[in-house]
């Protein structure tokens, strides 16, 4: 080997090792999608757990949930926080924005169950849609364009698989069941004509993607496995206009991108995750009528913080 070469690759060599190794490591499949980095963070004052379930409202303020804190928080345009109602005996999680005009919440309680409760957006008129009774642990919401909605039921584990996907038709009838036997099933979208359901199964870091042959009944051979995930772990997701899916690597500090048939097509990173910051990213949100996405995250660790970072959807 020439002198000048040798002396390149020995220095090429060097700097891989001094580089500082990430905690949290892209998966070799996924080290090359085409990535972007999420910025202009703005800090949660008083969290230091998760946060959960972003909404946009139609002014363009931004609702989410302080979990563990009990807490909706508002974010405004100039990038104020505050707190818009807490929930008593409850924690608020996923939550999505009905056709009355009314938030809904995935609520869990002390006991590993929950409810799914609407609430005027300052958290008035309280209405309880999934009683705590029904023995479910609703985790993610969705509505579809008849004004019914999905949720996910995150009870199971690896072992015990006995979790699923319920929907509520409209008016708040019983729930039926749409996907049964998961293991913690956790984030829930619809694609934009409603035809195809997007699910996550937590514990077993799996996506799935089902064609529906009605609000309740999968189509024949239309459900399938669309990806297994490395590491921890599929966590809330949405879909864009141009049906591209979104899923909330919850320990990981980023989000991958699937294509409308499920493939991977891209990713969006936290800062500092390399690092072991930002890693908890449970869920985002994206702006109506935009490329704009809102995306919610804390260091999951005592004395850590939570924040709100900003990003773009991602265009192909």
């Amino acid at each position: 080997m020439m002198p000048v070469l040798q002396h390149c690759v020995a220095a090429v060599a060097a700097a891989v090792t001094s580089a500082p190794a990430s905690v949290v490591p892209l998966p070799p499949g996924e080290r090359d999608l085409p990535a972007i980095v999420a910025d202009r963070p703005v800090l949660v004052p008083g969290a230091t757990k998760d946060l959960e379930g972003p909404v946009f409202l139609p002014g363009g303020d931004l609702l989410f949930s302080d979990v563990q804190g009990s807490r909706v928080l508002r974010l405004d345009a100039h990038g104020r926080i505050a707190e818009a109602f807490r929930l008593k005996g409850l924690n608020p999680g996923g939550m999505a924005l009905g056709p009355d005009g009314r938030l809904y919440i995935a609520a869990a309680n002390a006991k590993g169950g929950g409810a799914v409760i609407s609430v005027q957006l300052d958290g008035t008129q309280q209405r309880t849609i999934v009683p705590e009774s029904a023995g479910f642990a609703p985790n993610d919401v969705t509505f579809d364009a008849k004004g019914g909605f999905y949720f996910s039921d995150a009870r199971g584990s690896i072992g015990e698989a006995t979790g699923g996907v319920w929907y509520v038709g409209p008016g708040g009838a019983p729930p039926k069941p749409v996907v049964r036997n998961l293991a913690v099933a956790n984030g829930i979208a619809l694609s934009p004509d409603g035809k195809q359901l997007w699910v996550g199964e937590f514990a077993l870091g799996r996506l799935y993607r089902i064609t529906l042959k009605d609000a309740t009944t999968p189509a024949p051979f239309g459900a399938t496995t669309a990806y297994h995930f490395t590491g921890p772990a599929p966590d809330s997701m949405r879909v864009d206009a141009s049906g591209q899916l979104y899923v909330a690597m919850y320990g990981q500090g980023r989000i991958l991108v699937f294509s409308p048939s499920g493939l991977p097509i891209g990713q969006i990173l936290l800062p500092g995750r390399d690092a072991g910051r930002n890693l908890n990213l449970t869920s985002m949100a994206i702006r109506p009528g935009t490329r704009e996405m809102t995306i919610v995250t804390s260091d999951g660790t005592r004395g850590g913080n939570a924040t709100v970072f900003h990003a773009r959807t991602i265009e192909r």
